[in-house]
């Protein structure tokens, strides 16, 4: 962007960032990237590396005053695909437009998997007996 006064450039990391974040807002996203580097990311956070996650799954493109956003989500079962799409698509282009300046011509959505309640060991907040042994 250029101005009488001088100029301002905007990093890809930093477009990527805001759009990460945006995205991570609404409720429904469980998480972001494809399966490696979601499983990555769970390494590095256990290494303590300092690393943000908040561009996983986030690829950008920027020009001097566009930006396009590509996403990888991973949405929680149950969700309406369509309108947890739009909603993400929505918060991204206030977020970067808002915070940039630049003008948001797309956000490519790709849902790469659904994460079910019991993914984590989670059992619906019941208890479940041990399976009786098939053998003895």
């Amino acid at each position: 962007m250029v101005t009488p006064k001088g100029t301002t450039s905007i990093d890809s990391g930093v477009v990527a960032k805001i759009a990460g974040l945006a995205a991570r807002e609404i409720s429904g996203v469980y998480n972001m990237g494809v399966g490696t580097a979601r499983a990555l990311g769970a390494v590095r956070g256990m290494v303590g590396g300092d690393r943000s996650t908040a561009t996983q799954g986030v690829a950008v493109e920027v020009g001097e005053r566009q930006a396009a956003v590509d996403l990888d989500l991973v949405v929680e079962y149950g969700v309406a695909i369509p309108d947890l799409a739009a909603s993400v698509r929505r918060n991204v282009i206030t977020g970067v437009e808002r915070m940039t300046g630049l003008e948001v011509t797309e956000v490519n959505i790709k849902v790469d998997d659904v994460h079910l309640p019991d993914q984590d060991g989670e059992r619906g907040g019941q208890e479940q007996p041990e399976p009786e042994p098939r053998v003895q």
